[in-house]
């Protein structure tokens, strides 16, 4: 879909192709009821703007219906373009039971210490990147853990929504 179909479609078109990008409700209203946006970059700094303004309990639903990353049962509750984006954004992991071992364990160890999932932008990055991060974010206080789990979504929710507006 390019920026103008984007402009034209329905409000509840628009809302259903952004909560595909983060399911936060506030960020799906916003946007839709912004446009029409001038240019892409125009709709990107205004999602980027609204994203700043997430609360955690919003990003803590959101995180509830993200899988985990290298997970792939959990896509079976995804939609098929939130499995699309998904499968993009971590096609750089490689596949084998020792590297699904290691993001299992380490995903379990980071949900026991904070409370909720490991969040990670995965596009670009091979496992052994997303295995060091995540063996460093363990280190992390919650504090800091939520400041980069919210600047995290946000980056995935603008790629997403890149991916869907710019048709690719």
């Amino acid at each position: 879909m390019n920026l103008n179909e984007f402009n034209q479609i329905s409000a509840q078109q628009a809302q259903q192709l952004l909560m595909h990008c983060v399911q936060i409700p506030r960020w799906t209203d916003e946007i839709s009821s912004d446009r029409p946006f001038i240019s892409l970059d125009d709709l990107l700094n205004y999602a980027k703007k609204q994203a700043s303004t997430w609360t955690w309990d919003e990003i803590l639903t959101a995180l509830n219906n993200h899988p985990r990353i290298g997970e792939k049962k959990a896509q079976a509750s995804l939609t098929e373009q939130e499995r699309e984006f998904s499968n993009r954004e971590q096609s750089a992991i490689k596949r084998s039971s020792e590297i699904d071992d290691a993001l299992l364990k380490g995903n379990l160890a980071y949900e026991k210490k904070f409370g909720f999932l490991f969040l990670i932008r995965a596009l670009g990055l091979d496992h052994t990147e997303i295995l060091q991060a995540l063996n460093y974010r363990l280190l992390n206080d919650a504090e800091t853990e939520q400041r980069i789990v919210k600047q995290q979504l946000s980056e995935i929710a603008l790629l997403r929504l890149t991916q869907a507006v710019n048709g690719q």
